[in-house]
């Protein structure tokens, strides 16, 4: 299976509430951005099964605009709100079992967290619009582990 983690693009508030984070938008900036960013994700042609998503507000306007820009649809999905862990990953594997491609969008500091304990460790930096393909080695069952075959930082995926 390939898993590709899409971190939520530009997002501010003014007077921002950390008790209403979960509302917080994209920027205007960050709407434009995605959307060049969607039109290169499209270009790669991921052969994507699905399109999952947090479901906070600034996680959710970045998997739609690339959804819409592949031809998808965007899924909620819960386990990738904040707090993602790879226990987390392994509940929404088992529910997507047949899926051979997965884009899941959503946050830090879990994404870079997985993909790490995936690689076995080390070092990476997910800025926000990044794109990054892991490669699932085995089965849930059989213990996660992966390999990260690329990351793309926001400043190559917008022409």
């Amino acid at each position: 299976m390939r898993l590709y983690f899409l971190r939520h693009g530009l997002a501010d508030w003014p007077e921002w509430d950390v008790a209403r984070d979960h509302e917080r938008p994209l920027t205007k900036e960050g709407l434009k951005k995605m959307k060049a960013e969607a039109k290169t994700i499209a270009a790669l042609d991921l052969q994507l099964d699905a399109v999952l998503s947090s479901p906070y507000t600034r996680a959710y306007q970045t998997a739609d605009i690339v959804a819409k820009e592949v031809g998808l649809e965007v899924q909620i999905e819960p386990l990738l709100a904040p707090g993602f862990d790879l226990e987390r990953l392994a509940e929404l594997l088992r529910a997507h079992a047949a899926a051979q491609s997965l884009l899941l969008t959503g946050h830090e500091p879990g994404f870079s967290t997985v993909i790490l304990q995936l690689m076995g460790n080390g070092r990476l930096l997910m800025k926000k619009g990044a794109l990054a393909r892991v490669d699932l080695l085995g089965t849930v069952n059989e213990g996660l582990q992966g390999e990260l075959v690329w990351l793309l930082q926001p400043r190559i995926l917008i022409r």
